[in-house]
């Protein structure tokens, strides 16, 4: 599978569920390049409220991510998924006339939990609608067009920044908004799923069998994974404090080292997810994720010795060595959603995965900041032996998971 002929969807619904995936992106990250100035600036916020309210806010959608799962699997994916949108929609539009903590601790909050409804309601409507031989070449597809969304949302925004006025960033939240509503209309234009199809006196009906936080394999599954998607830390935050604090590479590198990633996540998904279709084939795409994340670690921790154009090499295959690792790990991640979650509870099941998969991964950037910078070398393989045991533990966790779905009675049709 050549590099160019990932430019084409799997399927007619798997391009159009990109455009989705692009039309969120661009919205997104546009009004994410620009937030911090408008917080501060328009909004008359200080830095320390911008974080608290991030804070309490994402706290919030943490709480609010089973619940909002529920709601998913009672009204149907598509229904939910385009509610979200809307509602996303509308809470931007609000943000221009928001002038204090108050209003900005209420948008943020609202914002996250809506925000939870559409993570759930969008996976479980792709697994859903999607037939299971294409599902987790379709989601690779879908993230590419996700990665190519974000870099127009952040080149948007900086244009918006360029002009260095107030007035411009306050049209952001406009512009976001309307590519939210436009999201929003064309969700409603997709096929519904089965899950979309059920009368009003069937979604009245008690799903049978027990719920998601009863499945404790899915519940361990999804928080090794959590543990694995720590990669993320090093991506963004350990590596780059590594080369600013313990190297004598430029520190203009960075933006080098977030664009080899960015071009490595929208034109190499697709071939990272190739052979991935079922449990066994999504673990061995976890142990290769974990070789390029200890890798990585070997890599990064020798750069404190080395000088000059050898580091600079170095700390750049430790940032493509992790890329791997997110890509490997991405399509694994989609074919146990797709193969271990129970079909009639997808959106409780999302939500979840959401719940155990944060405190998976929430204490990394405390830890491993600590250990990398603190203890050097060996920090450094600390961290991957922790991502070693995490992937070991996931032999047992899926396992338990599908013992589970088998005990519990016959799935409903996929």
């Amino acid at each position: 599978m050549s590099v160019i002929s990932n430019l084409k969807p799997p399927s007619p619904l798997a391009g159009r569920l990109a455009l989705q995936s692009l039309l969120f992106a661009v919205g997104d990250g546009t009004f994410m390049t620009g937030s911090a100035v408008f917080f501060t600036q328009v909004v008359g916020l200080s830095a320390a409220q911008v974080g608290l309210g991030l804070t309490l806010a994402g706290i919030a959608g943490f709480l609010a991510a089973l619940p909002m799962g529920k709601l998913v699997d009672r009204f149907g994916p598509r229904r939910m998924w385009a509610l979200s949108a809307a509602g996303q929609a509308a809470v931007f539009s609000v943000w221009p006339f928001i002038d204090d903590f108050q209003g900005y601790l209420a948008m943020a909050i609202v914002m996250e939990v809506i925000g939870a409804l559409g993570g759930a309601s969008h996976g479980a409507y792709t697994i859903d609608v999607l037939p299971p031989e294409e599902r987790v070449t379709s989601r690779a597809y879908m993230y590419s067009a996700l990665n190519v969304g974000f870099t127009l949302g952040s080149l948007l925004g900086g244009i918006a920044l360029a002009f260095h006025s107030n007035q411009v960033i306050q049209m952001v939240p406009w512009f976001t908004t309307v590519v939210f509503a436009v999201n929003a209309f064309f969700i409603l234009k997709l096929p519904r799923a089965p899950h979309d199809l059920r009368t009003a006196e069937e979604r009245k009906v008690k799903i049978p069998g027990p719920g998601a936080l009863r499945n404790i394999g899915w519940l361990f599954t999804t928080f090794f994974t959590g543990v694995l998607w720590t990669n993320q830390v090093l991506l963004h935050l350990v590596i780059p404090l590594w080369l600013i604090e313990e190297t004598d590479a430029p520190r203009v590198l960075l933006a080098f080292l977030f664009g080899t990633n960015t071009v490595m996540c929208i034109f190499l998904p697709m071939l990272a997810a190739r052979g991935v279709k079922d449990v066994g084939t999504a673990l061995r795409a976890t142990r290769i994720s974990t070789s390029f994340f200890v890798v990585s670690c070997i890599i990064t921790l020798v750069t404190h010795d080395t000088v000059g154009w050898q580091t600079i090499a170095l700390v750049w295959l430790g940032h493509v060595t992790v890329t791997g690792a997110e890509l490997y790990l991405s399509a694994a991640s989609w074919s146990f959603e797709a193969d271990l979650m129970d079909p009639r509870r997808r959106g409780e099941y999302q939500g979840a995965s959401e719940l155990t998969g944060t405190l998976g991964r929430v204490w990394a950037p405390a830890l491993y900041t600590f250990l990398a910078m603190e203890w050097g070398a060996s920090g450094w393989l600390i961290i991957a032996g922790i991502v070693v045991l995490a992937t070991v533990g996931l032999i047992p966790a899926t396992r338990a998971a599908q013992r589970h779905l088998e005990r519990h009675g016959e799935p409903v049709p996929a």
